[in-house]
């Protein structure tokens, strides 16, 4: 079953978070609408498909609760997230009395949020799993759980760091193929300049010494291209 794709409206009146946020969720796979008050969020949402929206509270013209009320009249089921500089738990309540699936207070991570997308996508279309996608690998004597960010040889496990997670595993879905330098960069870094790549050139490396322990198992470099997770099938006796 092909990964389901999310197309998301986003009410974003602060110009520079907006665009961040817009390119983020880009870069991860999900078509994003970016709007700066809540009146043309509304309009838009009228005039165009989508299956997740995510709302600033505080907006100029409409605030995010009375989009989020508009919207709910319309469909009752579409995931909802609200995002609130606020911390006043009447605010909280009045987000999940209206039908909110859940809120992000700022500051917060770029992660956090991915993480709380792909939940409330799953609670709300359970039959349509963000999972499909394969997160368990074998790698030689390896073995990477994506999902948990784990690499594992024999007892051995050694923890990953989200991007390092996130590398290995564009690593392993090219296994014995080049992983192009540049997309890489853009799909994790965002951007694929020069500081960026010296960047992921140290990931690189702390990911070859994670594999060195199975000789079957190379990480090498392809000049002028990119990366290739080389992984040799030892002969059946």
């Amino acid at each position: 079953m092909d990964k389901p794709k999310i197309k998301i409206l986003l009410a974003e009146d602060d110009p520079n978070l907006g665009t961040i946020l817009k390119a983020y969720l880009e870069a991860k796979g999900f078509p994003t609408t970016l709007c700066v008050n809540g009146e043309d969020a509304y309009n838009t949402y009228m005039k165009e498909s989508f299956n997740f929206v995510i709302l600033d509270v505080m907006m100029p013209k409409k605030d995010g609760f009375t989009v989020a009320r508009e919207i709910r009249k319309v469909d009752k089921k579409i995931p909802i997230l609200f995002l609130t500089a606020k911390t006043m738990q009447e605010d909280i309540l009045e987000g999940l009395k209206i039908g909110a699936d859940d809120y992000l207070t700022k500051p917060f991570s770029m992660e956090e949020l991915l993480l709380r997308i792909n939940a409330i996508y799953r609670r709300t279309y359970p039959d349509q799993s963000m999972d499909s996608e394969k997160t368990f690998f074998h790698i030689g004597k390896y073995t990477f759980d994506y999902a948990r960010q784990i690499l594992k040889l024999g007892d051995e496990e050694q923890k990953l760091t989200s991007k390092e997670a996130q590398l290995l595993k564009m690593l392993c879905d090219r296994s014995n193929d080049v992983l192009d330098r540049s997309e890489a960069l853009k799909k994790i870094w965002l951007d694929d300049n020069y500081f960026n790549a010296r960047s992921m050139d140290v990931y690189i490396a702390k990911l070859r010494k994670y594999l060195k322990d199975d000789p079957n198992v190379e990480l090498l470099n392809v000049h002028g291209k990119g990366f290739k997770l080389l992984i040799i099938q030892e002969e059946q006796a």
